[in-house]
């Protein structure tokens, strides 16, 4: 079988690309048939067993390994928790902002991780924000001169939810290097990346990875993960914690804390069950059509959409360069919102941010959709910023 022949098939797992030029998974993945089938043997188990603890305990470390697989790591690396917010809080709620203050923030960040961090302040902790330069990446330089001796921590989003940019990995390896120098830890925020491309954690030299399973993961709302390097997990103890988060949840002792000696230490109560059996599947799309196979098909899905808007005059706030995208493009707009409404009328989803639309592409979009988007502007008699202007 011809790898397009595959791409097809795993197109036609998505109902929805029957009729719609779905390009808003950086907002939420597609509803695969088999996420579905998931979700609604959850209902089935449920009015057939009532409860079922002894599965969905074993299915919440089904979870884990697969994530492990995903990221490059253990399966005692790997925290499941309820959202990429929650693994972000148990992080921040580890760290002694009395021995080191500063929280280094990139201005890649999604509004949540940022917000934990400002968070912080009443803990003790100061923020400190990476700027971006004119083309919208973050040179390496801007981290050099931020992180120091005080920097308790960094945090990085790998991906840019408002245009795309993406850190590198050498880039990454070498925040995290100089990070390391100072003692200053790093977190990984992969969410508008992972399921895309590959993400090697070891590799990247991070010590901390978020994200969650409802947009690339092709999962549900209601699931994420947290990676945490081994070594950490004996000497960070997060202020928050539950019963799945002990040594032994079945010990159910109110009058000690015994934090498992694992990533689960950073977990919380009651795993969110419903999310898992969609987590689950969704993994098993990612994993049975394999990383590699869809980091290749989503860049040539995003240059030739770069290619057409080229063509079209059409700048974008999305850098060229295909290692420093990821996979969602962003184009300037007027009235970013109503453009998406009116691109929406013609069954074509985006998103919008920050003054611009966004088109975030999976591997179940083709060729097809990339040329209905680009005609879709080109018609729309929106006067789109001329390519040479922007970035």
């Amino acid at each position: 079988m011809t790898a397009e022949a595959d791409f097809g098939q795993f197109r036609a797992q998505f109902p929805t690309t029957e009729t719609m030029v779905y390009l808003n998974s950086g907002s939420y993945g597609l509803l695969g048939n088999s996420v579905r089938a998931a979700m609604e043997a959850y209902l089935a188990d449920r009015i057939a067993k009532g409860a079922d603890w002894g599965a969905w305990v074993a299915l919440e470390d089904e979870v884990r390994r697969r994530m492990a697989r995903l990221l490059g790591g253990d399966v005692d690396e790997v925290a499941v928790t309820a959202s990429a917010s929650a693994g972000i809080n148990a992080v921040a709620s580890s760290i002694d902002f009395s021995a080191r203050r500063k929280a280094v923030v990139s201005n890649y960040e999604f509004p949540t991780s940022a917000q934990i961090w400002h968070a912080q302040e009443k803990r003790g902790a100061q923020v400190v924000h990476v700027a971006e330069a004119a083309d919208r990446t973050i040179p390496l330089a801007h981290f050099d001169a931020a992180i120091d001796h005080d920097t308790a921590i960094v945090a990085l989003s790998h991906v840019c939810y408002r245009h795309g940019g993406k850190l590198p990995a050498d880039q990454i390896r070498e925040i995290a290097r100089i990070a390391h120098e100072r003692g200053a830890l790093v977190i990984l925020d992969c969410y508008q990346s992972i399921g895309t491309e590959q993400i090697d954690v070891r590799a990247l030299g991070v010590d901390f990875c978020v994200g969650g399973m409802l947009k690339y993961l092709l999962g549900s709302a209601g699931s994420g993960f947290l990676w945490v390097r081994d070594a950490l997990t004996s000497v960070l103890v997060p202020g928050t914690s539950g019963w799945f988060a002990q040594a032994d949840a079945n010990m159910m002792d109110i009058f000690a804390h015994d934090p498992s000696p694992s990533a689960r230490r950073f977990q919380g109560g009651t795993p969110p069950v419903p999310s898992l059996y969609a987590a689950k599947a969704g993994l098993d799309l990612i994993l049975d059509l394999g990383v590699e196979a869809i980091e290749r098909r989503v860049r040539a899905l995003t240059r030739l959409a770069l290619d057409r808007l080229t063509e079209a005059d059409i700048a974008v706030a999305t850098p060229d360069d295909d290692a420093l995208r990821g996979p969602m493009i962003a184009i300037p707009v007027r009235d970013e919102d109503a453009f998406v409404a009116q691109l929406f009328a013609q069954n074509i989803v985006t998103s919008s941010r920050d003054g611009n639309i966004r088109a975030g592409f999976h591997a179940y979009n083709n060729e097809a959709d990339v040329e209905r988007f680009v005609d879709a502007l080109v018609r729309s008699g929106q006067c789109f910023a001329r390519r040479e202007a922007v970035g």
